[in-house]
């Protein structure tokens, strides 16, 4: 299982939410170079970096400092928040991202078949924001009618072959994950899902790491690690 710290830009800072909400914003630091670097360094593999300014506008405001973090570290990053066009996905690879989270745009399934077939399945990833069963978009601010379970099934069916499964109402509450819907999502698709919303110890990732036979193989940690009330180190040695 590989653990995703997470890495939200707001405004050139590093920042964590709660549930999406602007107005519940901590920031962490201003230097999200450095925080990349210190995450590299406690062991991560790999990281989760999200503009919130683009998720919430449509457009990325923080490529400036994303392209920075990518000179950094050498550990690979998977990068959403914003992407509505194809050529910002080239842009994006072409400056070291090596995923693209499609969240916003994925519900327009012709767009996702588009960037797969220009880019390949490895490179893009399918976002599935959900919010009491129901897909939400434009930076979680609004539900759609479409089912959670539904979407990921689409999207396999576009061709894409990881998905990011949040749990909007976890996000941030460090309450621990919906494993529930977790394995819900997992069992409906036959690609790999990484969780994301509530982890806060190392219980929960050995609770996660039971649902790998379900098709659960990574998750998304945030503002655990940032308070430090889990410590990045022992969530990867756990996970592996």
């Amino acid at each position: 299982m590989t653990i995703y710290p997470a890495i939200d830009l707001r405004k050139g800072r590093c920042v964590r939410l709660v549930r999406g909400e602007v107005r519940d914003e901590t920031v962490y630091s201003k230097e999200p170079g450095s925080m990349a670097k210190l995450w590299q360094l406690k062991g991560a593999k790999y990281l989760h970096v999200v503009d919130l300014d683009g998720a919430l506008t449509g457009t990325p405001k923080n490529l400036k400092f994303v392209y920075q973090i990518a000179k950094a570290v050498k550990i690979p990053i998977q990068f959403g928040g914003g992407v509505r066009n194809l050529d910002l996905i080239k842009e994006l690879l072409d400056n070291g991202i090596r995923r693209v989270i499609l969240g916003t745009n994925a519900l327009s399934l012709d767009f996702v078949k588009s960037a797969i077939k220009k880019y390949g399945t490895s490179r893009i990833v399918g976002g599935v924001d959900s919010r009491d069963g129901k897909i939400t978009v434009h930076g979680w601010k609004d539900t759609t009618d479409k089912p959670t379970i539904e979407f990921a099934r689409e999207l396999e069916q576009m061709g894409i072959k990881n998905i990011i499964f949040t749990d909007v109402k976890r996000d941030g509450m460090l309450t621990g994950p919906n494993f529930k819907s977790i394995k819900a999502v997992a069992c409906a698709v036959n690609i790999p899902v990484i969780a994301s919303g509530g982890i806060s110890s190392l219980k929960d990732i050995q609770h996660l790491k039971n649902l790998e036979k379900y098709g659960v193989n990574g998750c998304v940690i945030g503002k655990a690690i940032y308070t430090g009330l889990l410590d990045l180190k022992a969530a990867v040695a756990e996970a592996a």
